[in-house]
C-alpha cells in the first residue's frame, strides 16, 4: 500500500510539473526611446491565474507614472472538435525616462498555483532629445520631430538611405559588413523600386533578416529617426587596391503636408498629400591592402580570421584493408567558406579517397564563424610500419596582424597483416595491380562462334547505299532547321516575347517553393521579378525602363483590357510595399500568388485571341 501511495504522488508531481511547464511570464518594451517621453512596460502572463505581482519600486533612469493596471484576455480554438482555451494576463506600467543612456529594465514576479515565477529582463536605450524640438511633456509618446517636407520637396534631412560599413580599411579576405539603414520622420504611404549595388571584386554572403522586423528610433546628427535595416551583406574582398562601391536607390512615397488646413471640430488640422522621392546612398571606397609577402608560409591556405586547428586520427594500429580516417577541424571566425583544404603526404602504398568536406558556421559582424570539418579516409593495403607527417595548417591573424602555422603530431600506423589475406577477396587496389603486372596475359575467349561467308561484300549492298545516303538526307534536313532557327534568333524581340511565360512560370514554381517554406522576403522579391521580367519580356522593353505609367500605356496599345492592367498594377504595388511592410499573413502570400498566375495567364489567353 505504502508503495501504491509513493507511486500516487509521484504521478500527480510529474502532472503538474507538465501543467506547470505551459505557463510562460515574459516582459514586452520597447527598445529605444526619447528622454522625456513615456514608455509603456508590460509584463505577459499565460497559462495560468496570476496572483501577488511584485515590481521593484524604483527603476534605475525612470520614473513611475501610474502603478500597474491588470487586463485579462481569453480565448478559445475548435479544431476538429477539440477545443483549447487560452488566458493572457498582462500587467502595465507606465514610465517616464529622466536620463539618457542604456538601462535594464528589471524582471517581475508572480504567483501561478502556488508556483512563484520571474519574468526576463529587457535592453532599452534611452536617446536624447532632438535638437530642435520642443520640450516634451510628461506622458507624450516618443516620436521624430515635425518635418518641413512639401509635396514639391523632400528635404534631403526628413529622409535618406546610409551604406554602413564595419570598416573601410581591410585586408585581402577580412571581412567587412555593410548595412543599408533607411532613417525617416515621415509617414510611408509606398515603397517602389529598391536597387542595391553591385559588389565587384567581393564575395558576398547576405544575412537573413526577419520578415517581422519593425522600425526603431535611432539618434543621429542631433535628430531622432524612424530606421530600418533593408539590407545587410558580408563581404571579402578578393583582390588588393580601392574598391568603389556605387550608390544605390530606394524609391519611396511620403506623406508630406500639403500647405493646406481644413476647420475641425478639434480645430485647424492640416490637410497631408502624397511626395516620391528617390533615396540615394553615397558611393562608398573601401581601400584594401594586399596580405603581406614578409614571412608567408609556403602552405597558406588562404584563411583570413582567427582560427583554431584541431586534427584526429581514427585508429593507429589497424590491419591492411581496414579504412582509416585522419579528421582536420578548423574552427573560428574569418572566410571559413574560402579556406582550401590542408594537404596530407600519405604513404605511396596507400590508397585514398577524395576528402569530405562539412560546413557549419553563421554569419556575424566579423565573417563567417562556426566549424569546417574535413574528413579524410585512406586504406593501407600491406602490412608495416607508415609514418604520416605533421598536417600544417596556416592562416592570416587579423587580430596580430601576422601569419601562423599550427601543425598536428606526426601519426605512426601499425599495420597488421590481413587475416583474409590469400581468400577470394578482391578490391580495387588489388585488381589494379593485377593488371598493372600481368597486363601481357590475355584470356582465352569463349562461348559461341559466328562465321561470315567470303564471297558475301559489303561494297555495292544496300546497307552500303544506305550508309552514305541516310548521313546526306539526315545533314540536309539539319541544315535547312539550322537556317530557321539561326534566322528566329536574331529576333531578339520575338524570342524574348515567345520565352516570355515559360521564364515567368519557372520563376514562380520558385516563388512557390518560398511561400511553402514561408521565406517572405524571398517569395515577394520572386514575385516581383516574375512580373517585371514577364512585362519587360512582352512589351519589349528594359526593366531598368517601366514603370507605372509606361506598363499602362503598352498593355492598352497591346489590346489588353483596363481591368487586366489594373490587376498588374494591383501586384506590383501589392509586392513593393509588402517587401518592406510588416509581417504578411500566410493568406495575402497565397493571394498575391494566385493573383499574379491568374493575371499572366489571362494575358496569355488575350495575346492568342488578338493574334
Amino acid at each position: 500500500m505504502k508503495k501504491y501511495c509513493i507511486l500516487l504522488i509521484l504521478l500527480l508531481a510529474s502532472i503538474s510539473g507538465i501543467y506547470a511547464d505551459d505557463v510562460t511570464f515574459v516582459i514586452s518594451a520597447p527598445a529605444t526611446t526619447v528622454k522625456g517621453a513615456q514608455v509603456r512596460l508590460q509584463y505577459v502572463l499565460k497559462g495560468g491565474e496570476g496572483r501577488d505581482f511584485q515590481i521593484p519600486d524604483e527603476i534605475k533612469g525612470f520614473d513611475m507614472l501610474y502603478e500597474p493596471s491588470i487586463s485579462q484576455m481569453y480565448s478559445s480554438t475548435n479544431i476538429n472538435g477539440k477545443i483549447t482555451s487560452e488566458s493572457n494576463i498582462t500587467y502595465t506600467c507606465l514610465l517616464m525616462a529622466k536620463e539618457e543612456g542604456t538601462f535594464t529594465l528589471p524582471s517581475a514576479s508572480v504567483k501561478v498555483n502556488g508556483r512563484n515565477y520571474k519574468s526576463n529582463t529587457a535592453q532599452i536605450t534611452v536617446l536624447p532629445p532632438d535638437k530642435n524640438a520642443r520640450p516634451q511633456q510628461p506622458g507624450q509618446q516618443a516620436r521624430p520631430t515635425t518635418s518641413s517636407s512639401t509635396a514639391g520637396n523632400v528635404d534631403p534631412d526628413d529622409a535618406f538611405v546610409r551604406a554602413i560599413f564595419s570598416k573601410t580599411r581591410v585586408k585581402e579576405q577580412e571581412a567587412v559588413t555593410v548595412t543599408f539603414r533607411f532613417y525617416t520622420v515621415l509617414n510611408i504611404r509606398d515603397v517602389g523600386k529598391i536597387q542595391f549595388p553591385e559588389f565587384e571584386g567581393f564575395m558576398t554572403e547576405d544575412f537573413e533578416l526577419s520578415a517581422n522586423r519593425q522600425m526603431s528610433l535611432e539618434h543621429y546628427k542631433g535628430r531622432n529617426y524612424y530606421v530600418v535595416d533593408v539590407k545587410k551583406t558580408l563581404l571579402f574582398p578578393q583582390r588588393s587596391g580601392k574598391i568603389t562601391i556605387p550608390s544605390g536607390t530606394m524609391e519611396i512615397v511620403f506623406e508630406v503636408a500639403s500647405g493646406k488646413k481644413v476647420q475641425t471640430f478639434f480645430g485647424p488640422q492640416e490637410v497631408m498629400t502624397e511626395a516620391k522621392k528617390t533615396l540615394k546612398t553615397g558611393a562608398v571606397t573601401v581601400d584594401v591592402s594586399a596580405l603581406p609577402a614578409q614571412n608567408k608560409p609556403l602552405d597558406f591556405s588562404g584563411a583570413v580570421g582567427d582560427f583554431s586547428f584541431k586534427p584526429s586520427i581514427s585508429a593507429e594500429k589497424v590491419k591492411a584493408n581496414d579504412a582509416v580516417t585522419v579528421n582536420l577541424d578548423i574552427t573560428g571566425t574569418g572566410n571559413l567558406k574560402l579556406i582550401k583544404n590542408p594537404e596530407i603526404k600519405f604513404p605511396k602504398d596507400f590508397e585514398i579517397y577524395d576528402p569530405v568536406v562539412k560546413n557549419a558556421f553563421k554569419l556575424t559582424e566579423n565573417g563567417l564563424s562556426g566549424t569546417k570539418s574535413i574528413e579524410y579516409m585512406f586504406i593501407p593495403r600491406h602490412p608495416g610500419k607508415f609514418t604520416i607527417p605533421a598536417i600544417e595548417f596556416s592562416y592570416f591573424d587579423t587580430k596580430t596582424n601576422s601569419y601562423k602555422t599550427v601543425a598536428s603530431p606526426s601519426y605512426t600506423l601499425d599495420v597488421d597483416k590481413d587475416p583474409n589475406a590469400g581468400k577470394n577477396v578482391s578490391t580495387s587496389y588489388s585488381i589494379q595491380k593485377e593488371l598493372k603486372i600481368e597486363q601481357d596475359i590475355r584470356y582465352v575467349k569463349t562461348g559461341d562462334y559466328s562465321f561470315t561467308d567470303p564471297r558475301n561484300f559489303f561494297v555495292g549492298s544496300l546497307a552500303y547505299i544506305l550508309w552514305y545516303l541516310i548521313p546526306l538526307v539526315l545533314f540536309i534536313v539539319f541544315s535547312v532547321a539550322y537556317r530557321k532557327q539561326i534566322k528566329a534568333n536574331a529576333d531578339i524581340a520575338l524570342m524574348r516575347t515567345k520565352k516570355a511565360n515559360k521564364v515567368a512560370t519557372k520563376r514562380l514554381k520558385q516563388a512557390k517553393q518560398y511561400l511553402q517554406a514561408q521565406k517572405k522576403d524571398s517569395f515577394y522579391e520572386e514575385i516581383l521579378r516574375a512580373v517585371w521580367g514577364y512585362l519587360s519580356d512582352k512589351l519589349t522593353i528594359p526593366v531598368a525602363g517601366l514603370n507605372r505609367e509606361n506598363i499602362e500605356n503598352e498593355l492598352l496599345k497591346y489590346g489588353i483590357g483596363d481591368e487586366l492592367v489594373n490587376q498588374f498594377i494591383n501586384i506590383l504595388d501589392t509586392g513593393e510595399f509588402a517587401r518592406y511592410a510588416p509581417s504578411e499573413s500566410g493568406h495575402a502570400m497565397d493571394g498575391l500568388y494566385n493573383d499574379t498566375v491568374d493575371a499572366i495567364g489571362k494575358m496569355e489567353s488575350t495575346i492568342k485571341k488578338i493574334k
